[in-house]
């Protein structure tokens, strides 16, 4: 049986189609459009070309976005101040800082400042706790957004054993909650392996579904994974490629060639959770924009 591609880029074009709907109707309730605003500290690469993607997937959806650029030198109290303004601009619905800051900055202070109704994001202790908890709350976009993958393409999770690679606060570990929460994508028996784990590759042999983020170029290799296993390649790493007219490639976590050939189905990179990280920030912002009412 050929291996399934878990496009994300399918599966987000689909909800996104569902959520312009939406935020058709809240733009009559409103009388405004849903608004995002995205902070832009410094002017790191790979930071830019994401929060501009996110600029672009919410004008597809109809929603109103902000860029707000500050330079590298903008202190941490500017910032707080900035923060503080969007948490009380009633025209907003919700906001995020994009991640990493300049390293003068506490970004931890940051999260904690912003408003848990406008924490978008879901890196609020206020939504990570309602997270745990299984209460209404904004998810984590990167975990919430693998779990409608999985949901889009049918995979069965209940009762399977999911092993998630990486404890990361905003991937791995939320990640590992939601597989283990009584709900359909979800149900699973969930481990949690990292860094100090013994006998890894042992580990992610036991896995029905393998959840790697870990944030290593292709680490994962065929003998690491079971026959027919689901695997979801959260990493994306940029190395340079003489033979490719843009002088470099796009590589995950998991060794693709190698690995796809012994899964049931696996997620591309790029094109996997790239596109559904950036569909579950459409989601919680439009669940955001429906609390306003």
């Amino acid at each position: 049986m050929p291996t399934e591609k878990l496009d994300g880029r399918i599966a987000s074009a689909a909800i996104r189609g569902e959520i312009a709907v939406k935020a058709q109707t809240l733009k009559e309730r409103l009388g405004r459009p849903p608004h995002l605003a995205a902070v832009l500290v410094g002017n790191d690469g790979a930071s830019r070309t994401y929060v501009e993607s996110k600029v672009k997937a919410c004008e597809s959806v109809g929603f109103r976005s902000t860029l707000i650029r500050k330079p590298a030198e903008t202190t941490e109290a500017e910032l707080l101040e900035l923060v503080h303004a969007l948490n009380n601009d009633t025209a907003l619905d919700g906001f995020i800082v994009q991640l990493p800051l300049p390293k003068h900055i506490d970004a931890d202070r940051i999260t904690l400042a912003i408003d848990p109704r406008k924490d978008v994001d879901g890196f609020h202790p206020v939504n990570v706790g309602n997270m745990v908890l299984g209460l209404p709350g904004f998810l984590p976009a990167t975990p919430a957004g693998i779990v409608e993958l999985l949901r889009h393409y049918g995979v069965a999770t209940s009762g399977k054993h999911c092993v998630v690679v990486g404890r990361s606060n905003i991937v791995g570990t939320p990640m590992s909650i939601l597989m283990s929460r009584n709900s359909e994508p979800g149900n699973c028996t969930v481990t949690l392996a990292h860094s100090r784990t013994r006998d890894l590759a042992a580990v992610t042999r036991q896995a029905d579904i393998l959840i790697v983020a870990l944030g290593k170029p292709e680490f994962i290799t065929a003998d690491m994974v079971k026959e027919g296993a689901v695997v979801v390649d959260v990493g994306i790493h940029r190395v340079d490629d003489a033979t490719r007219k843009s002088g470099f490639r796009l590589l995950g976590d998991v060794n693709a060639d190698e690995v796809g050939p012994k899964c049931s189905a696996i997620s591309p990179v790029p094109g996997g959770v790239g596109p559904m990280t950036i569909t579950s920030l459409l989601l919680n912002t439009l669940k955001a924009a429906e609390r306003s009412l």
